[in-house]
């Protein structure tokens, strides 16, 4: 499979530049080198030194899936990501995941996913996965407290950004593909959940009642988090407070 990519010198987002191309086909492409206005999670920015990392976003048309199936899609495109990157760390290191879709590397934050879908009825009928990968920045200067690139973990070896684009965004394309033409949601599941951080031991998490230490027990389909404090939390309703994390 092989995605279609326009690269663009400067952007405010690649998903809005997206969203205002309707008939786009699956696995267009849009990305930047400069990128004005990326948007994370909860609403955050994201940082990224012009010409330095990977900034965009891609259109997928799942054709079929159940709105109630979007956070298979955030798998998806999550594990296509971690497999794209490991292939660029040495011997030792690999990616993780940070429920729902953050890839780390140990505590380090690497790369961000947005999912942003369109329904038609109560099917999915576009779906736009923006991406932030940091590749080539060595420094960071905003307040986010855990960030890192790929460059921190190859020796300081730069990485050639363009290749690096269509290896993942091929590699999205194909798992999505090959998902959507037979469905295999355990076998989906099993996989995020070898990715998953924080499924052993005791690890310091946050929710409206205050900070407790815990562990990941399961994720279910629909993405809901379940911890060993005996509870179930959806998207926003938990915090993670890693190490290097601010409160």
């Amino acid at each position: 499979m092989s995605a279609r990519i326009t690269m663009l010198d400067e952007c405010g987002s690649t998903n809005a530049v997206l969203a205002d191309m309707p008939d786009a086909p699956g696995d267009t492409v849009i990305a930047t080198r400069c990128q004005t206005a990326g948007r994370g999670q909860r609403g955050n920015s994201w940082e990224a030194e012009p010409g330095k990392n990977l900034t965009f976003s891609m259109l997928l048309r799942p054709a079929g899936l159940h709105a109630a199936r979007q956070f298979e899609l955030s798998m998806l495109v999550s594990l296509a990501i971690t497999d794209s990157l490991d292939a660029h760390l040495p011997e030792g290191k690999r990616c993780v995941v940070k429920w729902p879709n953050d890839i780390y590397i140990g505590l380090e934050k690497i790369c961000g996913i947005l999912i942003e879908n369109k329904l038609a009825g109560s099917e999915i009928e576009r779906a736009i996965a923006g991406v932030g990968i940091n590749v080539n920045q060595r420094k960071f200067l905003s307040d986010a407290p855990n960030p890192t690139s790929l460059i921190h973990h190859n020796g300081g070896r730069e990485n050639d950004l363009d290749a690096l684009l269509a290896e993942v965004c091929d590699r999205i394309a194909l798992y999505c593909a090959r998902y959507m033409a037979s469905p295999d949601p355990a076998a989906l599941k099993e996989r995020y959940m070898s990715r998953l951080m924080w499924t052993a031991g005791a690890h310091p998490f946050a929710d409206s009642e205050g900070s407790f230490m815990a562990h990941i027990t399961d994720v279910a389909l629909d993405g809901t988090l379940s911890l060993s404090n005996g509870k179930k939390y959806a998207f926003k309703e938990v915090r993670f407070q890693a190490e290097r994390e601010k409160g």
